[in-house]
């Protein structure tokens, strides 16, 4: 039996490697175990782009974990010296009414958060690849962009790795204990057993497996992103000309989107946000079909004519979403010496670093300044503390 780590973080994906970068930063003896390699493509956290923005319509409550996450990538792009973030500004679109729209705008309003309110003629005019019906509106924000997920992960790798961490790829966790008495944890691997006086589960979209005494009716979504090369060519969906967004038509569906990045060949990147088909990492399908690529360049091509060009590439991720669609992050109630962070929702990437921050803090300290009670899993009719 292996001893003598402070803390074990079990998955290594945007979560858990911000969690070991935040721990060893702060002199923990820290345990990385990740069943896949370093900066793998079986989960949630590649892609290439997420979006990030700050006049978030998923409620306001978010706001203040947004502001320390910029501030955090900033940091990590400092400290790892690459290109985390990109800040190329945000639509989100839809009629005024729309959980898009009406949500951005109570985020901003409640914040204080610099933004513009566009109608239809002036987004034609400032965006000319974009064609809003008559009837919709968009709020702007200039601080809106992207974030580079598998950047992100491989820079918090690193730093941990710098600062002590000792992190094991391609070694799944079989399973974990919390030892009685509360004298910590006991985890189990093919490769051995190790114990901790603390375990942060960062499962991704093994949650239901690893946390299934967590009480939470957790939802594993198939999800498929695509790369198309506009018609025309990627100069009017680069960067300087073209922003993220997000955009509902008046049934509520969402889609999202990023300009052309890397190049020619990388070409411009939509998704439908949510719809996803229920299934679990082992039974997932990752074929991306004929009429999924139809079916996402129709709904793409009424509202950016250039965008569905010659299909570059499509690749399918997962979400691991609960029934309010917010997160899961807190003390384990039954087990005090197990944090855990999971059921992100597909919306979760743009809070990584501030999640590992919160992560260490509850780690360390069994506490955080960070406002996360929202996130606790009794609200979703888990267990209680």
């Amino acid at each position: 039996m292996a001893t003598g780590y402070d803390v074990i973080v079990l998955g290594l994906g945007g979560m858990g490697s911000a969690a070991a970068d935040h721990l060893a930063a702060r002199g923990a003896r820290v345990l990385g175990l990740e069943q896949f390699g370093p900066v793998h493509d079986r989960g949630s956290s590649h892609g290439g782009s997420r979006i990030t923005r700050q006049s978030y319509f998923e409620g306001p409550a978010y706001v203040p974990l947004l502001l320390r996450a910029y501030e955090l990538y900033e940091r990590l792009t400092r400290d790892a010296n690459r290109e985390i973030a990109l800040l190329c500004g945000g639509l989100m679109i839809g009629r005024p009414d729309s959980r898009t729209v009406a949500g951005s705008v109570r985020s901003a309003t409640e914040w204080d958060l610099p933004h513009e309110m566009l109608d239809a003629h002036e987004i034609r005019a400032r965006f000319p690849m974009l064609a809003p019906a008559d009837d919709e509106v968009a709020l702007f924000e200039r601080r809106a962009g992207l974030l580079r997920p598998e950047a992100t992960v491989a820079a918090q790798l690193e730093l941990a790795a710098a600062a002590g961490a000792e992190l094991r790829f391609e070694e799944p966790v079989t399973a974990w204990e919390a030892l009685p008495g509360g004298r910590g944890v006991r985890v189990t691997t093919p490769n051995g057993v190790y114990t901790a006086g603390h375990l942060v589960v960062c499962p991704g979209a093994w949650a239901p497996r690893q946390l299934a005494d967590l009480g939470v009716p957790f939802t594993v979504e198939r999800q498929i992103m695509y790369w198309f090369e506009p018609e025309g060519g990627t100069a009017p969906f680069e960067p300087d000309r073209h922003p993220v967004y997000v955009w509902e038509d008046p049934e509520g569906t969402q889609i999202y989107g990023f300009p052309a990045l890397d190049g020619p060949g990388g070409g411009a990147k939509v998704a439908f946000f949510r719809q996803g088909i229920p299934c679990t990492p082992e039974t997932i399908d990752r074929t991306v079909h004929p009429a999924e690529v139809a079916e996402m360049a129709a709904f793409a091509g009424a509202r950016l004519p250039a965008l569905p060009g010659r299909l570059l590439r499509a690749v399918t991720c997962m979400y691991t979403t609960t029934p309010d669609e917010h997160f899961v992050i807190a003390p384990h109630p039954a087990h005090p010496a197990v944090t855990v962070a999971c059921g992100f929702s597909g919306h979760g990437f743009k809070f990584v670093p501030v999640v590992g921050e919160i992560l260490a803090d509850l780690a360390l300290t069994g506490s955080t300044p960070h406002p996360i009670e929202l996130f606790s899993p009794g609200r979703l009719g888990g267990r209680q503390t």
